[in-house]
Formats: C-alpha cells, structure tokens, sequence
C-alpha cells in the first residue's frame, strides 16, 4: 500500500515539471489563475445582473468584454498549466509563488511564446464567445 501512495505522489509531482510550450506553472500558480479566473466569472455574472437591473440594452453590453476577458485568461491558462505572461516572459514556476526560474533554450522559450499567443487567441475568442451571447440574450 505504501507503494500505491508514493508512487501516486511521484505522479502527481511528475504532472507538474517544465514542458516548453505545454505546462510553465505548478499547484500555486494554477490557483492563482483559478481564484482569477473565478473572479471574472463572478464579474461577469455581476455585469449581467446589472444590465437586467438597469435594463441596458444593445452595444452597451459590450462592457461585459473585460470581465469576459479576465474570466477566459484564468480559467484557460489553470486548465492548461501554462501562464501567458510567463510564456512570453521566458520564465516558468513550479515552486513558491514569485519565484520563477528563466526558460535557457532559444527553442523553448519560442515554443512557449507560441503557445502564449494561441492561449491569448482562445482566451480572447472565449470573451468573444460570452459577449456575443450576453449583446443577444434578452436580459
């Protein structure tokens, strides 16, 4: 039995290592974006209220963009363990929060900067995605 369990640990500990253009942030750091991520969610949700309460209507629901926003970078890069900043920072962390360690290899750090811009693209699509469905909804 206690070899199920330390080799469970090793898994998990093994989940969590560098891999340039797929996973640059450990456990800390994924709360991190998952507290971030939650906070845009509530925003949005708060947004929204608001419009039905105020009864704002057409493009000026388009503000709900940047709570959108807020929500998809957090919620994508926690589910992802890849942080966008870090990505086209050069830098990675698997340790204490704030402190990162540099991304050495050219190719790595290219590979984590395509990566960050695809995670930018999908997170930007994903706002798009809630603002478009919030400009039609009859709220």
């Amino acid at each position: 039995m206690t070899t199920s369990v330390s080799s469970n640990l090793m898994s998990e500990t093994q989940d969590f290592q560098y891999a340039a253009g797929s996973c640059n942030i450990g456990p800390k750091e994924i709360r991190r974006r998952k507290f971030v991520g939650l906070v845009g969610l509530v925003l949005v949700f708060i947004t929204v209220a608001s419009f039905h309460s105020q009864h704002v209507k057409g493009l000026s629901r388009i503000s709900v963009f940047l709570p959108a926003i807020l929500f998809s970078i957090g919620y994508l890069q926690s589910r992802k363990k890849f942080c966008l900043a870090f990505g086209l920072a050069g830098i990675f962390n698997f340790g204490s929060l704030g402190q990162v360690s540099k991304v050495i290899s050219p190719a790595d750090k290219a590979l984590d900067r395509k990566t960050a811009l695809n995670l930018m693209i999908q997170s930007l699509g994903l706002a798009a995605l809630i603002t478009v469905i919030v400009l039609v909804l009859p709220v």
